[in-house]
């Protein structure tokens, strides 16, 4: 059987941005993004999606350990907050003077790009 490639649609969330998750276990947490996965439409929050790591044993560690990190979400899961009026928002792109495209926000309408 053959596998489809379905080519991703472009995140338009940026590692550092901070968003709020939206739907599942963990809706209504707050936390920067670490990291995405443009390929697969995920991103990484941390303080999100935490799941148990175990560490094998080694000369360092004989005993191996047991942690919590962040897994990947899909982005469709959490929506950008805006820096300006710290209210949760869809994205917009405006093309500026200089021809360089910018995300701004659907609700004060602010630039949320550094430029």
């Amino acid at each position: 059987m053959r596998k489809l490639k379905i080519k991703a649609k472009p995140l338009e969330l940026k590692k550092g941005d901070t968003v709020i998750v939206i739907s599942g276990k963990d809706k209504g947490l707050k936390g920067k993004i670490i990291r995405t996965i443009p390929e697969k439409g995920m991103v990484v929050v941390e303080g999100v999606n935490m799941q148990t790591h175990f560490l094998r044993p080694t000369q360092d560690m004989p005993q191996g350990k047991i942690t919590k990190r962040e897994g990947p979400i899909y982005a469709s899961k959490v929506q950008l907050i805006c820096p300006h009026c710290h209210e949760k928002t869809r994205v917009s792109h405006k093309i500026l003077d200089n021809g360089k495209s910018v995300r701004v926000c659907m609700n004060c309408h602010e630039v949320i790009d550094k430029i």
